[in-house]
């Protein structure tokens, strides 16, 4: 008989950050990257809204891979359909870790923004989801909330937030079709996000970033 089982070890998780952590930052940034990108390439559209008093911090989904073939580019993913509740759960505390690394190293009045991007959207939602942390803004830049939870029951958690949906009018994955669902969905989860829009792709576009990061602050 096969029986599975799961054991807890250490792993080392890589993050990438822009700007150094302490009293003077008054905006901090924790940015999760699309499936099959890198931290470190994700980070540097970011450099649009590098500042003195504020700071980036890019984490790096915790399963690398080869994205052609078994050679070459290397990507890395947050979970997949496989053990799914385990990569969660495993991301879920790598963020809280990192959280907590950073955040009391800040002012008390620090802006806390939440961005997701791809992927990263529903990565930054499930883990707020499961612990809740202190946000002022939350940013689902291309993609989508996830739909398998219920946000009703936690209303005063995202009441006097900004919350913000981006994307290219000419996102592949983003169709009209699938833009419609997400707003019945927000429609139904009483969750009022602010909608921009941008002339683009599937991409993390500077100018429209700027043009956000001048919004919230």
């Amino acid at each position: 008989m096969i029986t599975s089982h799961t054991i807890s070890i250490a792993k080392t998780a890589h993050y990438y950050t822009i700007g150094e952590p302490g009293p003077q930052i008054r905006r901090c940034w924790l940015v999760c990257h699309g499936y099959g990108q890198l931290a470190r390439f994700f980070i540097r559209k970011f450099d649009a809204i590098a500042a003195p008093d504020t700071l980036i911090i890019a984490p790096e989904g915790l399963s690398r891979f080869y994205t052609e073939g078994l050679t070459g580019k290397v990507g890395a993913s947050w979970m997949t359909k496989e053990d799914r509740l385990v990569e969660i759960e495993d991301y879920a505390q790598y963020l809280s870790a990192l959280y907590a690394h950073f955040i009391p190293r800040l002012a008390p009045d620090v802006q806390i923004v939440l961005l997701g991007f791809s992927q990263g959207c529903a990565t930054q939602v499930r883990w707020m989801m499961r612990d809740f942390p202190r946000f002022d803004a939350l940013v689902l830049w291309a993609g989508l909330l996830p739909e398998d939870l219920d946000y009703r029951p936690h209303q005063a958690y995202f009441t006097g937030k900004a919350l913000h949906f981006v994307y290219g009018l000419s996102d592949p994955f983003l169709n009209p079709e699938r833009i419609a669902k997400h707003d019945e969905l927000l429609a139904a989860q009483k969750l009022a996000f602010q909608v921009h829009t941008f002339e683009g792709v599937h991409t993390v576009d500077r100018v429209a970033l700027r043009q956000l990061a001048d919004l919230l602050a």
